[in-house]
C-alpha cells in the first residue's frame, strides 16, 4: 500500500549519475575563461546546485560576467556533455513499483528544464511521468518553486500526501518550504551518510533506490 499520492525526484544524484558530464563542462568553461583550475572535490559540488551559485561561491563572480559563465557552462551541456550519465541501479524498478501502487511521479530539478527532459526521455524515464520542472535560465526560481509546481500540477490538496526524494540539502529545504515530506538519498553527491540527511526535516535515509522503497509503501 502507497504511503504518498504523489512521489516528486529530484536528478542529479537521485535518478541518474551525471558526473562525467557535469564535471567536463563545468572544466570546459574554467577553461574558456582562464580561471584556476579546483580541486575534484571542489568540482563536485557543481553537481545539483544552480550553475550561477556554483561559480560565484567558487569564484566570487557576480552580474554579467557570472551570467556569461552560465550560458557557455550550458551550451557546452546541450552540445556536448548532457547525455553523459548513468541511471542508478535500481532507480526503474523503483518507479515500475511506484506506479503499480497508483503513485503520480514527478521531476523537480535545478537543471534547465529542457535539458531535464531530453536527459529523461532518452534514458526512458518519461514513460513513468510527464511532470517534469526545472530551473529557469536566469536562476529566479528556487527549489521550493520547482516543486511546488509538481504538487499544483498533481492537483495536491494534502500536502501530507505528497513527499520529495533528493541528495541535497536544497531538495531538503525546499519540500520544508512547502510543509511535505522529504526523504532523502545518500547514493548520490550531496548527501554522504544518515547523518547529514538527519540536519534536516526527513523521514528516512536511502542508501540505495531499493531502501527508498521501504519508506513508501507499506
Amino acid at each position: 500500500m502507497r504511503t504518498y499520492d504523489l512521489v516528486i525526484f529530484d536528478v542529479d544524484g537521485t535518478l541518474l549519475n551525471t558526473t562525467e558530464g557535469v564535471l567536463a563542462s563545468v572544466n570546459d568553461t574554467i577553461e574558456a575563461y582562464d580561471l584556476d583550475p579546483l580541486t575534484k572535490e571542489q568540482l563536485l559540488s557543481f553537481i545539483g546546485p544552480p550553475i550561477q551559485d556554483s561559480f560565484r561561491r567558487h569564484y566570487g563572480i557576480e552580474g554579467r560576467r557570472l551570467q556569461e559563465l552560465a550560458d557557455y557552462f550550458r551550451d557546452s551541456y546541450k552540445n556536448k556533455n548532457l547525455l553523459k550519465a548513468v541511471p542508478y541501479e535500481g532507480i526503474y524498478k523503483l518507479c515500475e513499483v511506484l506506479i503499480k501502487e497508483g503513485a503520480a511521479l514527478a521531476v523537480a530539478t535545478y537543471k534547465r528544464e529542457d535539458y531535464a527532459r531530453s536527459l529523461l526521455i532518452h534514458f526512458g524515464f518519461d514513460r513513468f511521468t510527464g511532470m517534469l520542472y526545472g530551473a529557469d535560465n536566469e536562476n529566479r526560481l528556487r527549489k521550493k518553486d520547482i516543486i511546488n509546481k509538481c504538487i499544483d500540477t498533481a492537483g495536491i490538496k494534502d500536502l501530507g500526501r505528497a513527499v520529495m526524494i533528493g541528495d541535497s540539502d536544497n531538495d531538503a529545504i525546499g519540500a520544508a518550504g512547502l510543509g511535505i515530506d522529504f526523504l532523502g538519498v545518500t547514493y548520490g553527491f550531496g548527501f554522504r551518510n544518515q547523518e547529514e540527511v538527519r540536519r534536516f526535516p526527513a523521514i528516512g535515509a536511502a542508501d540505495s533506490p531499493e531502501a527508498v522503497l521501504d519508506y513508501l509503501v507499506r
